[in-house]
């Protein structure tokens, strides 16, 4: 992939996080062959469609040739909401990282009670319960799961199935349209600071798929 000026690799943050816990892996993928941007938005608060649209308008201000997207947890689950409704975005390769596709497990043991839907969010909650939008024309997405299974997901629900990355399990984040899987031994929370995963997230985003001959 021949590297452009105006080309831009977005990143997004997960449930109850802010967006600056994004920068270790902004860090790591800027310079070089990207430029990045945080997007912030709130988890808990706003909706999945309503955060689906922010995102949007940001890239379009962006007004960039072509945007990237690496996002962790609920930031994939969002962008794959936007790329499901927007039609006229800028091309470009979303990496997933940890992002419940399929389901969660933990997400809905954590809703069984008034406090833990709190908990969970309006834009989670909304995707477990909508149909997931299943393909992206034009787009090549990549997924990265963790195996290290040490997490909060290991304390809300105790059974949770292996192998995981201690709050979403590995066949949560199968997604039949993507075009390259990746499992890497660390957990949800060290996906942030991994080198491993900003050296795959690189790799895809480069070459439209992952590193799998390298040390991972």
């Amino acid at each position: 992939m021949q590297t452009q000026r105006n080309e831009i690799v977005v990143l997004l943050h997960g449930l109850w996080m802010p967006a600056a816990v994004m920068l270790p892996l902004a860090w790591r993928l800027d310079g070089g062959d990207f430029r990045t941007r945080l997007f912030g938005y709130p988890s808990m608060r706003a909706g999945l469609l309503e955060n689906a649209g922010r995102l949007a308008r940001f890239v379009a201000a962006l007004n960039a040739e072509k945007v990237h997207f690496v996002g962790h947890s609920l930031g994939g689950l969002v962008v794959l909401c936007m790329l499901g409704r927007e039609s006229s975005l800028p091309p470009g390769r979303i990496v997933l990282a940890g992002s419940p596709y399929r389901d969660s497990y933990a997400g809905r043991v954590l809703a069984g009670n008034f406090i833990g839907r709190y908990a969970l969010g309006r834009s989670i909650r909304e995707w477990l319960d909508a149909p997931k939008p299943a393909s992206f024309a034009g787009r090549e997405i990549g997924v990265i799961a963790g195996s290290l299974g040490v997490g909060l997901g290991r304390v809300v629900a105790t059974d949770l199935p292996a192998p995981n990355d201690g709050v979403v399990t590995v066949d949560e984040t199968r997604l039949d349209a993507a075009c390259d899987h990746i499992v890497l031994p660390v957990s949800h929370a060290t996906m942030l600071v991994s080198r491993r995963v900003a050296r795959q997230a690189r790799a895809f985003l480069r070459d439209g798929r992952f590193d799998h001959g390298a040390n991972n």
